[in-house]
């Protein structure tokens, strides 16, 4: 039979937990199947709580014993926790309980991974360990001791004592449960040191299993960079006495801030030139950084409610891509960041799952985890410094962390803090936080007697349960440059705050161009009319990177609409624009490879849709392929030159000089290939010193027909790296074919390296055919069919990746009346299904509702 109809839950209705928690230890016995877990756990009545109800969560545990100071009691069991009658008085409660770690195939709480004990408990994953106010405003000092048969026993906090078979581990800092983490297994580690500004030694390690301790030195020196650069720019010192990290196969998420345990996938610390590509190599060092961040923003504050989400991850991303910038190229990371912003979060506010930044409702937490909540939260953290400025904004996080510290804080205490510390009202910018849907924002223009004036307009389409938006503030970074290239007015933020708004320029001699939204200083979809002249000119001219490369992002995607609708040939206009910034030795490498980029199929589609009309999938990727082969042709001369001159010949790193050279090397290299059949490509694959090298050959050759060989010589030298051949089996399927796209992937789904039960197999996969949009969204449906094949799979083993993966569903309406007719069978297969988790149930039946 169905469950019960999942309990929506409203931020409206937070209340406090009845009780504080003044202490909690606990003991974990080991074993695969019958782990027991020993809680002992100090609580007193809440004087700010409204009600004594006593309620603990508890999912899937076998409760042995339960004592109220002392004494057997028996408490009534639900399938979601236990209630007891308690004094209102402090008392102690106990609990034995026993779990399988072994059988955790949703890798949520206590699970193993290859022989390795480890936990995942945010959100809600503690109450699968034992019976606990499973919330992140309930804080509390935790002290663990675990025995086991393992050499390597971990907790959070510091070590206290060990021995033959176990160990004790103490936190001193409170914190909720979500952020509690033990591991145990036979791993190795690469020790390090690090002292702080004041003079503390912090004993630190990357914890791997045998066979991976070579991939771990770029870890470590992203971490201790982490720890310098949060030290010299927010001023916050690290806190315990040890720092571990402990890379683990089987994880759903890319790491968890766990404090002082770190618990990351794989794929996101382990690295080595032979094995990981230049993104790789930044990936890791942004995710190190995130999660130590986290260590201030996240642990010592933490949120209220799991409403609060973006307060801590909001930020957190907004602090790692600013340490990111300082490390590599801030342009070029500012350019990355939009794509991604675009790619993922425009399209999550235009579809069924639009949700504001800090939602007001939800069913299942483990959906909230979103592109809107973490980028887009991060984005408003970039506006707010941007409308105060930085010395305001460095006042401002000072007295949060000086008022917070060791509080669950919420966006209203965030806000009221620099409203303290600047003296501004920030009611209005609030309602980013509330309003879903992203802002249209359009501009005409007016030039007469020496004032040139600027008229925005702000609209936001209507979003699930939100069909009237009010005008929010908008910083608007504007410069103007004069016809021949020099810039007469350097950039300014404009404020705007109405619906319409218009901003004078005064003493100009002549008609200026300007450059808008510069840094991408609101995320907004700008709505101009404008002309593929002007857009050339700043490609040229402009001085501000980022709308540099938007000017040519823009003159790529006006001309691919013109091919995709009226059949145009490729735009000359375009074609001479890029040729004239990849020839521009003066720039940097990586912005120019970012240059060569095309807008992409998903990208086109919505402009389609804005438009008015409906994409054709397999339009949009002919227009595409079209382009490429012309710009190929138009730079024939050019690309052998640019491959040559970008070679990098110095020992590898992974820093941004040599990456930026090597992506610009192997952006000519696509195109080359589409001129010699791939023959570059084969011998950069057969020369490759770098896993970065030889991917991209690897692709060009398969994208040229040409990857036969080397899909099984790949193959042969990797097999025994798990996440090279993640690799392996995504690129297969991204360079296919439309046609063949679902049939590569269905025919890999059969190989015997394929797990569903690994996260990272699994979306190197059925994500990677997600991330094909000819080839998920052929005409046939083959591609829906076999997604849905296996989501229905997974579910009842991985909740959690299952309705992450739903979202490759959910654009379906824009699509045509045959496309969404095959798509709403495959989701009302899924929602058929009985026993149907609470994770997916809720993402499919937004998705089947739209």
């Amino acid at each position: 039979m169905k469950d019960a109809a999942p309990q929506t839950i409203y931020l409206s209705d937070y209340q406090p937990f009845g009780f504080i928690v003044d202490s909690v230890h606990l003991t974990f016995r080991l074993a695969p199947t019958a782990t027991r877990v020993i809680s002992r756990i100090a609580f007193r009545p809440n004087p700010a709580a409204q009600s004594r109800d006593f309620f603990l969560h508890g999912e899937q545990l076998s409760l042995i014993d339960a004592k109220l100071d002392g004494a057997a009691v028996s408490p009534e069991l639900t399938p979601t926790g236990l209630r007891l009658d308690v004094p209102d008085a402090p008392f102690v409660f106990e609990t034995e309980v026993e779990i399988s770690p072994e059988t955790n195939t949703a890798l949520e709480g206590l699970y193993m991974s290859n022989g390795m004990y480890c936990t995942q408990c945010e959100a809600e994953g503690f109450r699968k360990i034992t019976y606990y106010p499973d919330r992140p405003d309930v804080m509390s000092v935790f002290t663990v001791r675990i025995e086991g048969d393992l050499p390597v026993l971990l907790s959070n906090g510091n070590p206290v004592a060990q021995g033959d078979g176990w160990a004790e581990w103490h936190d001193p800092w409170p914190k909720p449960a979500y952020l509690f983490a033990l591991v145990g297994g036979e791993l190795l580690n690469h020790p390090d040191t690090f002292t702080t500004k004041s003079g503390k030694p912090v004993e630190l390690n990357i914890w791997v299993r045998p066979g991976d301790e070579d991939k771990c030195a770029f870890g470590m020196e992203a971490l201790k960079k982490s720890m310098k650069w949060d030290e010299d720019v927010y001023g916050r010192e690290y806190d315990l006495d040890i720092f571990n990290i402990v890379a683990v196969d089987d994880f759903n998420m890319g790491a968890m801030e766990n404090k002082g345990l770190n618990i990351f996938n794989s794929s996101c610390v382990l690295a080595s030139p032979d094995t990981s590509t230049d993104m790789n190599f930044e990936r890791i060092e942004a995710i190190i950084a995130h999660e130590y961040f986290h260590n201030w923003t996240g642990n010592r504050i933490t949120c209220r409610d799991w409403f609060q989400l973006c307060l801590k991850e909001g930020l957190t991303v907004f602090r790692d891509s600013q340490f990111t910038a300082d490390m590599r190229s801030a342009p070029v990371k500012r350019i990355s960041d939009v794509i991604q912003l675009r790619a993922r979060q425009f399209r999550e506010d235009n579809g069924p799952l639009a949700h504001p930044v800090r939602p007001e409702s939800f069913v299942e937490i483990n959906n909230f985890y979103t592109a809107t909540v973490y980028e887009k939260g991060a984005e408003l953290i970039g506006m707010l410094k941007t409308l105060v400025g930085d010395e305001a904004y460095e006042n401002a996080l000072n007295l949060y962390f000086d008022r917070h510290d060791g509080d669950a804080a919420t966006i209203e205490d965030w806000l009221q803090v620099f409203e303290d510390a600047t003296g501004r009202d920030l009611s209005q910018f609030k309602r980013w936080y509330s309003q879903a849907g992203t802002p249209r924002l359009s501009v005409s223009e007016e030039y007469a007697d020496g004032t040139y004036t600027l008229t925005f307009r702000q609209s936001t389409p209507p979003t699930p349960s939100q069909p009237v938006k009010d005008p929010r503030v908008i910083p608007i970074a504007v410069g103007l440059l004069n016809p021949n290239g020099d810039e007469v007015v350097p950039t300014t933020v404009l404020e705007m705050t109405e619906a319409e708004q218009s901003f004078a320029f005064d003493g100009l001699a002549v008609r200026p161009v300007p450059s808008i939204l510069r840094g991408f200083s609101a995320p907004v979809i700008l709505q101009r009319d404008t002309t593929n002249e002007e857009r050339a000119f700043l490609l040229a001219h402009d001085t501000d990177p980022f709308n540099k490369w938007e000017s040519g992002r823009a003159l790529a995607r006006d001309g691919l609409l013109h091919m995709i609708r009226d059949s145009a040939a490729p735009d000359m206009a375009y074609l001479e624009a890029l040729t004239a910034v990849v020839r521009d030795d003066a720039q940097d490498p990586a912005f120019r490879a970012l240059a060569m980029g095309l807008p992409s199929q998903d990208d086109l589609a919505q402009a389609l849709v804005d438009l008015g009309e409906i994409p054709d999938p397999q339009a949009i990727w002919q227009a595409l392929e079209t382009l490429r082969q012309a710009t190929a042709q138009h730079m024939q001369d050019l690309l052998p030159r640019i491959y040559a001159q970008y070679q990098v010949d110095a020992p590898f790193q992974p820093d941004a000089e040599q990456s930026g050279a090597r992506a610009l090397a192997n952006a000519a290299l696509a195109l080359l290939s589409r001129l010699d059949g791939g023959a570059q490509a084969q011998k950069q694959y057969d020369a490759a010193d770098n896993m970065t090298q030889q991917l991209a050959a690897f692709g060009c050759l398969l994208s040229a027909g040409k990857g036969q060989a080397a899909t099984k010589a790949f193959y042969e030298r990797w097999k025994h790296d798990r996440l090279v051949i993640d690799k392996w089996f995504t690129m297969q399927i991204v360079q296919a074919d439309p046609d063949q796209a679902a049939d590569v992937t269905a025919a890999l789904t059969q190989h015997p390296d394929f797990t569903m039960k690994n996260p990272n197999r699994f979306r190197a996969t059925l994500g990677a055919l997600a991330m094909s949009p000819a080839g998920f969204h052929h005409a046939s449906g083959k591609g829906y069919a076999l997604l849905a094949d296996w989501l229905i799979q997974l579910d009842p083993l991985n909740p959690q990746t299952t309705a992450r993966m739903c979202s490759a569903f959910e654009t379906w309406r824009r699509y045509d009346a045959d496309r969404q007719a095959l798509i709403a069978t495959q989701l009302d297969r899924i929602l058929e299904i009985d026993t149907l988790s609470r994770d997916t149930r809720e993402m499919v039946e937004r998705i089947r509702k739209a």
